[in-house]
């Protein structure tokens, strides 16, 4: 039962295993059916075992972490997931990922697509048209995105648990959103861009961009916060304002969703088919320094993640140039 589990430094260390799962391999979460424990995972079983209560109106100083040498070492995993669950708020991937593979290298050459003749129907005899799918003529060297947070223990220790996780999760956002605008690079790179028909940025260039993509489905814009201003700005948009009330997304009258990037450029618009246009590649997922999180308590707390991004079809991206 979770009471007996013996918590170490190196659970932390098992190769090919999480800290969450190295716990549920000694606590497996199919003991738990059908008691008050069943949908809490091995590591809240054990916020439970030691008392550490994480949020709510009786939630706990970050001090009670450190009450024992055990309960000390559900702390680096605490500040994971509370860094994790920031990145994936601020998260566009979800709206411009096709693929995602995961790999030990620091270099990775993805799959480029490309396509000949045309769509009409074949004669008899006549060449079929052809798709070729190769390896990509440069590799994707991938990137590593990392935040320190500076903080005595002391300056913490008598603060809520849910305050503190409130700066690590800003500390999560803040490289998601690093990591978002190099998507948003390389979606946009080696493409030439549309011009507006005129002087400023109307709903007619909006349903030109596109209708540009007839080869794919535009499922995704992502604009800069001024220009989705703009565009949110529009007569024709809003009806479309109030749908952000009931599902939180916003999506043009012809079913694109709005997505706003902040580390795109400003007077710059890119056009996605979510469907197939980019590879998410990770070298590793969240790494935070769990072993001086336990020994200094809370001097110094380091996170990244180390990730590169390939382009699948070329043609699934288009990108719109906002202002003259």
């Amino acid at each position: 039962m979770y009471n007996d589990i013996k918590l170490e430094k190196g659970l932390y260390n098992i190769t090919g295993k999480s800290f969450t799962k190295a716990l549920t391999d000694l606590d497996p979460d199919e003991n738990y059916k059908n008691t008050e424990l069943e949908g809490l995972d091995a590591f809240e079983r054990q916020l439970k075992r030691f008392d550490i209560k994480v949020n709510g109106e009786n939630c706990d100083r970050v001090e009670k972490f450190f009450l024992s040498t055990e309960s000390a070492v559900l702390y680096p995993e605490f500040v994971r997931r509370c860094i994790k669950e920031g990145m994936d708020k601020a998260s566009i991937l979800s709206e411009v990922v096709a693929a995602t593979t995961v790999t030990d290298e620091i270099t990775y050459r993805g799959l480029s697509v490309t396509k000949s003749g045309t769509d009409d129907a074949t004669s008899e005899g006549a060449e079929m048209p052809n798709t070729n799918v190769r390896l990509s003529s440069s590799a994707v060297n991938l990137s590593k995105f990392a935040r320190k947070l500076s903080c005595s223990y002391e300056s913490i220790r008598k603060n809520r648990i849910e305050t503190f996780a409130v700066i690590l999760r800003d500390l999560g956002a803040q490289i998601s959103r690093a990591v978002n605008g190099q998507a948003a690079l390389v979606l946009s790179t080696g493409v030439v861009p549309t011009s507006l028909s005129g002087e400023a940025l109307t709903y007619a260039d909006l349903a030109n961009f596109w209708a540009s993509m007839d080869a794919y489905d535009m499922t995704t814009m992502l604009c800069s916060p001024a220009d989705m201003a703009k565009i949110l700005a529009f007569e024709e948009m809003k009806y479309c304002v109030s749908d952000y009330m009931t599902s939180g997304m916003v999506k043009t009258p012809y079913g694109v969703t709005l997505v706003k990037c902040t580390d795109l450029d400003e007077n710059t618009a890119v056009g996605v088919d979510k469907n197939c246009a980019l590879e998410m590649i990770f070298g590793t997922d969240i790494i935070v320094d769990f072993d001086k999180l336990i020994s200094t308590q809370c001097d110094e707390i380091a996170c990244s993640i180390t990730v590169g991004f390939s382009k699948i079809a070329k043609d699934a991206t288009k990108v719109l140039e906002t202002a003259k």
